[in-house]
């Protein structure tokens, strides 16, 4: 099985300017062709370092795949770097060259002459069409290894990739990779793990647990030759994973909880609407970001001051008196208030004290609560979280808000 390792080439990278997204996208499809990458090694626009790093990576790897440093400046220098340290030699292609030329034409700007240092590609090599922007994409193939250089902007490369380099390395994909995420909230990382330690040990399928901000997950992994025969391989793990952990998973190959639920929503017919308190309207925005949510959102209200809460929500001045802002009590009556003022179907409010300090009277931040009021359940739940991580904290309550509607939504598909 062919092993890849994936150069990025920019000193921006490095220097945190901008966000390596190539990377992921790339393992990601080298993964679906059977393709295993072992790493990704990232290196600035420097000729002794790329040098070294395209020597080693050819020295470790079957295919290396770098992306970046491609452009018309004098510090994009890895098409001249990576043709040298694998034996081949650039040479002007006027092909390339008509078709930078082209580029500029149909946007009715003049090219600096700069931009044909872009033509020069590797002699003896292959050389993709850029549909997306100036400089080619490149192969060169030798010895049994094969190198290639893609632009560095995400919409250049992929297109690229997707249209030229996935043919280009077919011959090296024997094998079909397809994984899973199991999503789960309530049970963390560790606990995860014990319930499924034999799991764990499996060799194909893997299982492999993994921890974002206030929720665990586990990937289910599969090798075979087809895609069907690795589902196939994957489904009697992800039920047994189901019988064990069942009443923590909210979703399978869901990007976050609000991608779960705005789904839900949809396909029960109802709507929802928020009353938050500590998280600001962060619930709110989380499930406006998913395509579609209009559909299904209803309202959100913000009620950071006891008056508002009482106003705005109905919240009783006697509650808040007696058992205060973040208690249960106030929680369960802002769901309710924003369900019966808003006319959704489904009210969910969080209330809580997110930090960094503590109160006036002492209570610790990460004591939250969060609630759910629906025509056929209304329930509370209290978390602390332990923590005085003002984002840590609002990220917990919101999904965890969340997660009381999925919960809901599902038990009564």
């Amino acid at each position: 099985m062919a092993v890849c390792e994936i150069l990025s080439v920019g000193t921006e990278i490095l220097l945190g300017d901008i966000l390596n997204t190539n990377s992921q996208y790339l393992s990601r499809a080298l993964a679906d062709m059977g393709i295993s990458v072992l790493r990704h090694t990232t290196v600035g626009d420097n000729h002794a370092r790329l040098a070294e790093a395209v020597r080693t990576a050819l020295g470790r790897s079957d295919i290396v795949i770098s992306t970046g440093g491609l452009g018309p400046t004098p510090d994009d220098i890895t098409a001249e770097v990576c043709c040298r340290e694998f034996g081949f030699e650039l040479e002007f292609n006027a092909q390339v060259a008509e078709k930078i030329k082209s580029y500029f034409a149909s946007k009715n700007i003049d090219m600096p002459e700069s931009n044909l240092k872009q033509a020069y590609v590797p002699k003896g090599g292959d050389v993709f069409d850029n549909k997306n922007g100036t400089a080619p994409g490149m192969g060169m193939k030798k010895d049994g290894k094969c190198l290639v250089i893609l632009p560095g902007p995400p919409h250049e490369m992929q297109a690229l990739f997707e249209e030229s380099i996935k043919p280009y390395l077919a011959e090296y994909s024997g094998y079909t990779i397809v994984s899973h995420e199991i999503r789960t909230m309530g049970i963390g990382e560790s606990s995860l793990a014990e319930l499924c330690s034999d799991l764990l040990e499996s060799e194909n399928p893997t299982v492999a647990p993994y921890c974002k901000i206030g929720e665990a997950l586990l990937r289910v992994t599969a090798k075979a030759r087809t895609s069907e025969e690795a589902e196939a391989l994957i489904a009697p793990v992800i039920d047994e994973i189901r019988s064990r952990a069942g009443e923590y998973i909210y979703g399978i190959d869901c990007r976050n909880v609000e991608d779960a639920l705005v789904p839900l929503l949809k396909e029960a017919g109802l709507t929802i609407a928020t009353a938050e308190s500590c998280t600001a309207g962060l619930i709110a925005k989380r499930i406006t970001d998913i395509p579609g949510a209009s559909s299904v959102f209803k309202h959100g209200i913000i009620t950071y001051a006891n008056e508002v809460k009482e106003k705005a929500l109905g919240v009783s001045h006697d509650t808040l008196e007696k058992y205060g802002a973040v208690s249960e009590e106030t929680a369960r009556e802002m769901a309710a208030g924003v369900r019966r003022v808003t006319g959704a179907d489904i009210g969910i409010s969080v209330t809580g004290f997110a930090g960094p300090d503590a109160d006036e009277q002492g209570k610790e931040p990460g004591l939250i609560y969060v609630a759910l009021d629906s025509e056929s359940a209304a329930v509370c739940e209290k978390i602390e979280t332990g923590r005085n991580d003002r984002n840590f904290n609002r990220t917990v309550a919101a999904s965890r808000a969340m997660i009381l509607a999925v919960k809901q939504l599902l038990s009564n598909s």
